[in-house]
């Protein structure tokens, strides 16, 4: 069975839109054949099913594309404005900076650019731990310093490991999704070149 071309012709191509010898029936006032072109419009055989309020809203986010080092920086220097912003304004809650860790973890792993997304599950607990040094607390130098953010990683270590399964999560399903769309391009061309 041939496949016959579905885009518009390129300057200096002509358009083939049906088979040879085929015949052409006119498509009405409103299409095409009133202005004396031919169009061959081919239609999914399944109906399509509306989308939920939430992915559109979710499809109307801005999207960039982050490398893994700029996934990891972006989700760092947030957790550090995040943990200054907790510090100043309820005085260094552990609940709240774990609260706010989740999203961070969600939005740096629905960033991170496809090649780069098994870096987002990697990166999140860095950031926890670079964000928490305000929260933490402290005192002595250096060393108190070290001890306050050791032993802070260490009582709210379900905040890190809930944050990192989000990103965790939502890397596989991309993963997985990015996997399924390469297999259904390729198996046309598979069935083209038989």
């Amino acid at each position: 069975m041939e496949q016959y071309r579905t885009r518009s012709p390129q300057p200096g191509q002509r358009a083939r839109t049906s088979a040879p010898g085929a015949s052409r029936a006119p498509l009405g006032a409103s299409g095409a054949a009133a202005s004396g072109e031919s169009a061959a419009v081919y239609r999914a055989a399944g109906r399509t099913r509306p989308v939920p309020p939430l992915v559109l809203a979710l499809r109307r986010l801005p999207s960039p594309r982050l490398t893994g080092l700029g996934g990891g920086l972006f989700a760092a220097a947030l957790m550090v404005a995040l943990g200054t912003l907790d510090w100043l304004l309820f005085d260094g809650s552990p609940v709240v900076y774990g609260v706010l860790f989740l999203p961070v973890c969600a939005v740096t792993a629905l960033w991170v650019r496809a090649a780069d997304l098994v870096t987002a599950p990697i990166c999140v607990p860095i950031a926890f731990a670079v964000g928490i040094v305000p929260v933490a607390g402290g005192a002595g130098g250096f060393g108190g310093q070290a001890m306050a953010v050791v032993t802070a990683l260490a009582l709210h270590a379900g905040w890190l490991y809930a944050g990192t399964l989000v990103a965790g999560v939502i890397a596989t399903v991309r993963k997985v999704r990015l996997m399924g769309r390469r297999r259904a391009l390729a198996k046309p061309a598979a069935s083209a070149r038989r």
